[in-house]
């Protein structure tokens, strides 16, 4: 195969040595995953990015090595570090157009930060915020990280994932004390993990850094999936644990609520 060579399915009237094939129908393979077609056999994805299965296995095995592709069994499905391609366009447009209003709407309701961030391998991405007291030593915007384990958006997320895909996760990761209450007993966090998933949100008190409290739940597509997470901030010389979860998660819950019937309203 030449890389030179012009699809012959292209839209574009690109001059050959513009057009990179290879690299086209690598964009149409992860293009085959949608809603309907979460998860995928070989077959199924070379098919329907109508290129050989040689090719598709290439393709596969090479989105998987570098993360943007998980497999188990003979199933493949996207991981959420594809959303590293577009975050630009994320954090401008799709997604942040949705929540922004939201969150401002639960900022004036609470006087609190509000932010909505997605897992990307052991570490939780924002991908959009709306910012007021400064209540941590590091600025958040759109695209910063923190560790999944000590955050509470970060255990909403985990606790979205299949156990044994969040346990290989887990044994990776590194988990200092980033604070003295911070939990990096794997067993303690694995426990943790599930209550959250129980209950259906997550409180986490000084463990990402001392002082901040912070409340998350999730937001779910319309299979009800974790794609997303929510969450207000504060800090403990202001609210206590029992205010934010008196309080501040009732009113996340019901913005997450909104959240997800816009979404699903958008992709109908």
């Amino acid at each position: 195969m030449k890389d030179t060579e012009v699809s012959p399915t292209s839209d574009a009237e690109a001059p050959a040595e513009d057009f990179v094939q290879s690299l086209a129908r690598g964009i149409a393979v992860l293009r085959v995953f949608d809603a309907e077609n979460a998860q995928q056999t070989l077959s199924e994805v070379a098919r329907n990015a109508g290129i050989p299965a040689a090719a598709a296995r290439r393709f596969l095995r090479t989105l998987e090595s570098l993360g943007y592709v998980r497999s188990s069994g003979r199933q493949f499905a996207l991981t959420p570090k594809v959303l590293e391609i577009g975050f630009g366009y994320l954090s401008s447009l799709s997604l942040h157009d949705v929540v922004q209003p939201h969150l401002e709407a639960l900022s004036r309701a609470t006087g609190e930060s509000a932010s909505v961030a997605v897992l990307l391998d052991e570490e939780i991405v924002y991908v959009a915020r709306v910012p007021t007291r400064h209540i941590m030593n590091v600025r958040i915007t759109i695209g910063t990280r923190f560790p999944a384990f000590a955050t509470s958006m970060g255990r909403v997320l985990l606790a979205g994932i299949p156990a044994t895909e969040r346990e290989q996760l887990l044994a990776s990761a590194i988990m200092p004390a980033l604070t003295p209450t911070t939990i990096t007993d794997a067993r303690l966090l694995e426990a943790e993990i599930e209550r959250v998933a129980a209950q259906g949100w997550s409180i986490v008190d000084g463990e990402l850094e001392a002082g901040l409290l912070s409340a998350a739940v999730p937001i779910r597509d319309g299979d009800g999936t974790v794609t997303a997470a929510l969450n207000i901030s504060t800090s403990a010389t202001r609210d206590s644990v029992e205010y934010l979860r008196a309080h501040h998660l009732p009113l996340a819950l019901a913005t997450a609520d909104d959240i997800q019937r816009d979404l699903r309203r958008i992709s109908v």
